[in-house]
């Protein structure tokens, strides 16, 4: 079982970052592959090329998920009613009960 890596979004938060790292769970943010101010579709497709997760609280990914774009997964969140530690338990839960191959062109929403 291959288990899920992430790749966070820019308006996911440097907290997010530190508390998944600090669980040993393997993760980048934008900033970390050189991605920042890109497009939808190009973090898209490098998390696609990286085999990463996106995490977001962005529905255009939702869109494009919609549209068929291929991806490895998107772990959406609603910015209205997840805190930090929230976004961290659920992600860490998810990385616990799913791998990547369960994840791709997968969205699981919280």
């Amino acid at each position: 079982m291959t288990k899920v890596r992430y790749y966070l979004d820019e308006n996911i938060t440097n907290s997010v970052l530190k508390g998944l790292r600090d669980r040993d769970i393997d993760v980048v943010s934008v900033m970390d592959v050189d991605m920042r101010t890109k497009s939808d579709i190009e973090h898209i497709q490098k998390a696609l090329e990286l085999e990463r997760v996106i995490v977001t609280f962005d529905k255009d990914f939702l869109k494009l998920d919609g549209d068929g774009v291929t991806h490895a997964g998107i772990a959406y969140f609603n910015s209205q009613k997840n805190s930090i530690g929230d976004i961290i338990n659920y992600l860490e839960l998810l990385h616990e009960v799913m791998d990547a191959v369960d994840m791709f062109c997968h969205v699981e929403y919280f």
